[in-house]
């Protein structure tokens, strides 16, 4: 395994953790994993700050259906677009932009859900 190889594996894994319950559930996880600066454009059309991306996954941290297909590129050192699918319903193609931070590692500055047709 490349050096890239291994950041590529640590952003699909990270990306992973955000997916998962536990995680979700617990506000000082989820903050480890995103960016102090973080912005997300929902599936919903709605714009989120990194707080209230926090509280609403500790309010409601299930997952309504289960991400596939990674795709990491690598766009700068430092710098990786992380694109999958969301299968269930609603369905949604989603991007998150990971950024490197030398103390904290890789962490999540921004993300988008966008609706797939049914």
């Amino acid at each position: 395994m490349t050096h890239d190889d291994a950041e590529m594996a640590a952003v699909i894994e990270r990306e992973r953790l955000l997916l998962r319950p536990e995680v979700r559930a617990d506000p000082e996880k989820t903050a480890l994993l995103l960016h102090r600066d973080f912005q997300e454009f929902g599936a919903s059309g709605r714009a989120w700050d990194r707080d209230t991306v926090i509280d609403a996954l500790a309010a409601d941290p299930a997952m309504p259906g289960t991400a596939e297909t990674f795709a990491p590129v690598r766009l700068a050192d430092g710098v990786v677009l992380l694109t999958n699918r969301l299968s269930g319903q609603p369905r949604s193609l989603r991007s998150s932009l990971w950024v490197r931070d030398r103390t904290a590692g890789w962490q999540l500055r921004f993300h988008q859900g966008t609706p797939m047709p049914r």
